[in-house]
């Protein structure tokens, strides 16, 4: 017997990473599942068409909704829907100077950060870290074990209680961001969380940097290296597919 169709959309888009390598790589892992049907955005623009969505995703960097979108989002999640947001999606960066580089995250959207239970304020340069598993009985998290990666280590505030299934490590100074002396203690860094609000759930997952040689512009005309971290990993992709099928579930 064939599935009930279950509809998608995919927000993948904004500064700094490579949202081309990112919306291919999370379009051929929607498309293991005969049954989803994706449409696909750069922006929170087609809200009517994300709330007739079964499901959520987002992969982006400085894209916010407005406060009118934030509402309908909120509405739609309250009513039992599921979000999977990846990595920059709780991020709004603005370079304050570059000699020495200093980046601020400015709290301007304050109901679509409190949604997704957390925003953004710095990280330490790309670097090695250990991911381990907060919650291992949860369906999200069962059977794995805890790995090392390359990639930003996010360092967020956090609004609500939410539910931490995987958590590192990081105790210092962050000296690019403007926020970044506020990390001297040896709580918790949640790495993937699930946000609920009443019937609907976010799941937050800060993994998979990815940049290219184009996608500093224009800050400077080419950048020196390409960057794929989390992406080079099975343990990504397994995390990834948990999501989408978790997700996809709750249809």
């Amino acid at each position: 017997m064939n599935k009930k169709r279950v509809d998608a959309y995919l927000v993948c888009g904004g500064d700094y990473h490579d949202m081309d390598f990112a919306r291919l790589e999370l379009l051929k892992l929607l498309g293991e599942h005969m049954h989803i049907r994706v449409k696909v955005s750069d922006s929170f623009n087609d809200i009517d068409a994300i709330c007739d969505s079964d499901f959520l995703i987002t992969y982006t960097c400085n894209v916010v909704p407005s406060s009118e979108q934030s509402k309908r989002l909120k509405a739609w999640l309250n009513a039992g829907n599921r979000w999977l947001a990846l990595h920059g999606t709780n991020s709004i960066c603005r370079f304050l100077g570059f000699d020495p580089v200093c980046v601020g995250t400015p709290r301007e959207a304050p109901e679509f950060m409190e949604m997704l239970g957390s925003q953004f304020l710095a990280h330490p340069p790309l670097c090695d870290f250990k991911v381990e598993i907060t919650d291992p009985s949860h369906e999200l998290t069962k059977g794995l074990k805890p790995f090392e990666t390359f990639d930003e280590l996010y360092l967020s505030e956090f609004y609500g209680k939410h539910e931490c299934l995987l958590h590192t490590h990081f105790n210092g100074d962050v000296p690019d961001f403007e926020e970044g002396n506020i990390w001297n203690d040896d709580e918790k860094r949640p790495v993937m969380y699930i946000n609920n609000h009443e019937k609907g759930q976010v799941l937050y997952l800060t993994l998979g940097h990815c940049r290219g040689t184009y996608d500093m512009q224009p800050l400077m005309e080419e950048y020196p290296d390409v960057e794929r971290c989390s992406w080079e990993l099975d343990v990504f992709y397994e995390l990834l597919r948990r999501g989408i099928n978790w997700c996809s579930a709750k249809t």
